[in-house]
């Protein structure tokens, strides 16, 4: 059985946080234990949003709410997920590409 986009978003999103549930916590050096709290403020329920990439336009799935400058998306041709830039024309991809986590982190 085929999973849908935001199917897979939702199993992958539960994976990376369920990794950072075991690491341990009291130790605080990770710097995932103390960006998940704000990842997980920032969930949405998967939707289709349009992406510029160097030369191309994708639908991708957005999977954080926007900041007001960044968000992250998942993009199915690739199975990752993209940091991209909220511009006035649209969301642009900026190459920052891997885990939801590690691209929401990254900003």
């Amino acid at each position: 059985m085929t999973q849908t986009p935001p199917e897979r978003i939702r199993e992958l999103v539960k994976r990376e946080i369920a990794a950072v549930g075991a690491i341990d916590a009291p130790t605080g050096g990770d710097w995932r234990v103390r960006v998940l709290p704000e990842f997980e403020s920032a969930l949405v329920e998967p939707e289709p949003v349009l992406v510029e990439f160097v030369g191309a336009r994708q639908t991708c799935w957005a999977v954080t709410k926007s900041n007001g400058r960044y968000r992250v998306v998942y993009v199915p041709s690739a199975d990752y997920f993209a940091l991209v830039v909220d511009l006035k024309f649209g969301a642009v991809d900026i190459s920052v590409h891997g885990p939801a986590l590690g691209c929401f982190g990254s900003v």
